[in-house]
């Protein structure tokens, strides 16, 4: 047999169109952190379900990153990774707000992937996703970001906000895996597919997966303030921001407020759009949910709220989120 050496290899990457050069790069970057998960439950239907879903090493020390509806039920959680070794992880906190759960493997050493969070994804921009769909490990599928900003309800009825949309075929099991940007980076944590449709992923946030990863590892919980509204990320007219100095280009538009919650108990409206609490900015449902994470037992609060063309300030007296 020929064994053709590095010379030869270099020309064949060179071969690759800079589309196929970026999805290699990624796969072959973020694949050794990603991990099948397996899980025992208990209960009437009690069973072990094989290649259950997928998760990512954040963490040298074997923290890593899934679904909570992955291990919701678990009884016992096993990983194995890219290089067949299996360990089993103990569950360290979950979050059903945002489908996302923390696990720690009894391992060192590990190859970890890094959540990008200081730059917001944009729509049309490449993303690969890594993960074990239907038992098939370490499957890769790229696509691009369609949407940001959207809502979608989790499988025990929550409103998952800001999540990232895109077009990298997902099926069942790739739960819980990365999906990563050009350079490899986790930009999101796959959460939900919409089976009738084709080429329609969602993914929570990197930024949104950073505050729980460190909200579940200093508290063993994540604790939020609760205004009663649902929401959802909404650009602002340029002529607006200038008019009004505003301090940001986005707002958190309310969509919903709910009957008897905190919302619906101030002047707060279906309508309004959220800029600021307190002289902190709000330019979304992420910064939103991390000012809201840091004054949980307030009193009250002060919103910093646009009505059509006018800036006016809601008082209002938040809840903690159960």
């Amino acid at each position: 047999m020929l064994h053709e050496g590095p010379a030869s290899e270099e020309r064949d990457a060179d071969g690759l169109d800079a589309y196929s050069q970026a999805v290699v790069g990624a796969a072959e970057l973020v694949g050794p952190a990603v991990v099948s998960v397996y899980v025992g439950e208990s209960g009437p239907s009690a069973r072990a379900r094989s290649g259950a879903g997928s998760g990512v090493v954040v963490t040298p020390d074997g923290y890593l990153l899934t679904n909570e509806h992955v291990v919701q039920r678990a009884t016992s959680v096993r990983v194995c990774f890219i290089d067949g070794h299996t360990a089993t992880a103990e569950v360290v906190g979950t979050d059903a707000a945002t489908d996302l759960a923390l696990l720690r493997a009894g391992s060192s050493s590990l190859p970890f992937a890094a959540l990008q969070n200081a730059r917001r994804p944009r729509v049309g921009q490449l993303v690969v996703a890594v993960g074990n769909p239907l038992g098939f490990e370490s499957t890769v599928s790229a696509g691009v970001v369609s949407a940001l900003g959207r809502s979608l309800r989790s499988r025990q009825g929550r409103l998952i906000e800001g999540i990232v949309q895109h077009t990298a075929a997902l099926n069942p099991g790739n739960s819980g895996g990365p999906l990563t940007d050009s350079r490899g980076e986790v930009i999101g944590i796959n959460t939900a597919i919409i089976p009738t449709a084709q080429g329609i992923g969602f993914a929570v946030p990197a930024a949104t997966a950073q505050w729980v990863l460190s909200e579940l590892l200093t508290q063993g919980r994540v604790r939020r303030a609760y205004l009663g509204i649902s929401g959802r990320d909404r650009p602002l007219d340029r002529r607006l921001v200038r008019a009004l100095d505003l301090p940001v280009t986005r707002a958190v538009e309310v969509m919903a407020v709910d009957a008897g919650g905190p919302a619906a108990r101030s002047e707060l409206r279906s309508g309004d759009l959220i800029v600021g609490i307190g002289e902190l900015a709000v330019d979304g449902m992420d910064a939103l949910y991390r000012h809201l994470s840091r004054r949980v037992g307030a009193m009250s609060l002060t919103l910093q709220v646009v009505r059509r063309t006018s800036k006016v300030r809601i008082e209002i007296t938040p809840d903690e989120a159960r």
